[in-house]
């Protein structure tokens, strides 16, 4: 059987099931797989669960309505599927670091939260173009130089940015001969991991490795990435669907990992698998710092 249609399949059961109480046997049933085998596809494919993908979207049902609508904490708690109000405020406060009323309260739309309903084009993205199960790696200090720009984190115009940055690439000094480009996420209010969303300001430092500052002039951002620990995943082809492998990350990934994050900046790195923006097989590495 096409385990991408089983994916398909018990997606579909969940979600038109996600208010009830789902059997996860009933899911594997309906999907044609033993509930070992689907679960083992979803952790391969997806990088989780299939009672954790159950989980974080009555967790992200939840959080949409404590913002668009005015209903009690105890009927979306049950509305959701929670034993209780108590359990659904424990396993939101576990995924999002705040309880249902701060959350209400703060009116804040956090990128992890935004744990989107799985489709065939989102599916596709995750058999393809990212590794869901991302490696660690010990990342030695690295000196950046290049330009600083405000964007949005779903910024549309990033290949015009891009190129922008690559016509004044030719004049910098000091560029070391491997030629890594960084794309370097510089959050303007705090704690970015838990309050971005779309109408967030930030700055991406666009960057190239150097040997040393020395001779930059003013026009010219200067930075030091710190050494440490990283998460790395990689994406692989067209830029143009960055944003899906950055909501994986943040929707998905973030809200299982048991790695505690560290408030290093968050950098994509253009090595020399970027074969171009537009590229089906270009790579890009996403790095995340963790502790």
């Amino acid at each position: 059987m096409d385990y991408k249609h089983a994916l398909e399949q018990a997606v579909i059961y969940i979600e038109n099931h996600l208010q009830e109480d789902i059997k996860v046997e009933e899911v594997s049933r309906f999907a044609g797989y033993s509930y070992y085998h689907l679960n083992r596809q979803f952790i391969a494919v997806l990088g989780e669960s299939v009672g954790g993908y159950i989980k974080k979207r009555r967790l992200a049902n939840a959080a949409q309505k404590l913002l668009y609508t005015n209903d009690s904490v105890i009927s979306i708690a049950l509305e959701n599927s929670f034993e209780s109000p108590e359990a659904f405020s424990r396993a939101f406060k576990s995924r999002y670091k705040v309880s249902p009323l701060q959350y209400r309260k703060q009116r804040i739309q956090t990128y992890i939260s935004s744990k989107k309903r799985l489709d065939e084009e989102t599916l596709e993205h995750l058999l393809h173009h990212v590794t869901v199960h991302p490696k660690i790696i010990e990342l030695p200090e690295i000196k950046v130089a290049g330009i600083r720009q405000e964007i949005q984190p779903h910024h549309q115009d990033l290949k015009r940015l891009w190129e922008h940055f690559f016509l004044l690439l030719e004049n910098m000094p000091n560029k070391k001969v491997s030629g890594r480009k960084f794309g370097i996420y510089e959050s303007i209010e705090e704690n970015l991991h838990f309050k971005i969303n779309e109408d967030m300001l930030m700055n991406e430092c666009f960057a190239i490795e150097v040997t040393s500052f020395d001779g930059l002039d003013d026009h010219y951002v200067t930075k030091i990435i710190p050494k440490g620990r990283y998460v790395v995943f990689t994406h692989r082809g067209s830029l143009a669907t960055l944003s899906q492998t950055i909501d994986y990350i943040w929707g998905t990934w973030m809200l299982s990992t048991k790695e505690e994050l560290d408030n290093r900046d968050p950098f994509e790195l253009y090595g020399e698998k970027f074969l171009g923006y537009d590229h089906p097989d270009s790579e890009v590495d996403i790095y995340i710092a963790i502790r």
